[in-house]
């Protein structure tokens, strides 16, 4: 697995290519700016690009708008997208179209190396990552007449999981039940969601994503 980082601080960034490196994936390039970024997705057509947000000069969306130019224009390259904050607009803005081969994670996340690679090489295989922080966020953004209401506790536990990306069996070793269950809960969740079921769980995230953002 191939992966390019663009990062501006120096600890950062050289800390990510050892991380990555160390556990099976190879950074074939690191760079500080959006347009250096670019320059490597061009040239070498790697398998993720992990980019944070804030790049020089501005430090503003730099990041994003390179991630987003690279959804359009190479749509094989994966994007994982890094931020210090919880920033929706942005968030939103990068899962708009599609929520396939794509993660939005915040930089403590990188903390915990298992699940950081876990995310990395999710995004990379096609599907997605978003921070639990990100989608806890968005589903406590309430409604006069939000249907969320009528889920039940377990309900909303699967539902903020699999925004999150994660399979049905994932979900099911996290929250220590079958495989059977969950899936009766997950087609519950669409049913009381008006949401068509999918047996893509990537299409399913941007499905929930998307129903949240409207």
């Amino acid at each position: 697995m191939r992966v390019v980082i663009a990062e501006d601080s120096v600890l950062l960034r050289e800390g990510l290519e050892r991380l990555l490196n160390e556990n099976g994936l190879e950074v074939i390039g690191s760079c500080e700016t959006a347009q250096d970024l670019l320059g490597m997705v061009r040239r070498f057509e790697p398998d993720v690009a992990i980019v944070d947000i804030r790049l020089p000069p501005t430090h503003n969306d730099e990041g994003m708008r390179a991630a987003l130019e690279i959804r359009a224009r190479h749509p094989a390259v994966r994007v994982l997208v890094l931020s210090q904050y919880v920033e929706l607009g942005l968030a939103m803005q990068l899962l708009a179209e599609s929520a396939e081969g794509v993660g939005y994670l915040l930089k403590d996340r990188i903390s915990d190396v298992k699940e950081f690679v876990s995310a990395v090489q999710r995004v990379a295989a096609g599907g997605s990552a978003i921070d639990p922080i990100i989608v806890s966020t968005l589903l406590s953004k309430r409604r006069s007449d939000d249907p969320l209401d009528e889920l039940t506790p377990r309900e909303r536990e699967v539902l903020e999981l699999m925004a999150e990306g994660r399979s049905n069996q994932g979900i099911a070793d996290k929250l220590v039940i079958t495989l059977r269950a969950v899936e009766k809960y997950v087609s519950s969740i669409f049913g009381k969601l008006g949401l068509p079921s999918s047996g893509s769980d990537s299409r399913r995230v941007l499905a929930v994503l998307l129903y949240l953002r409207g």
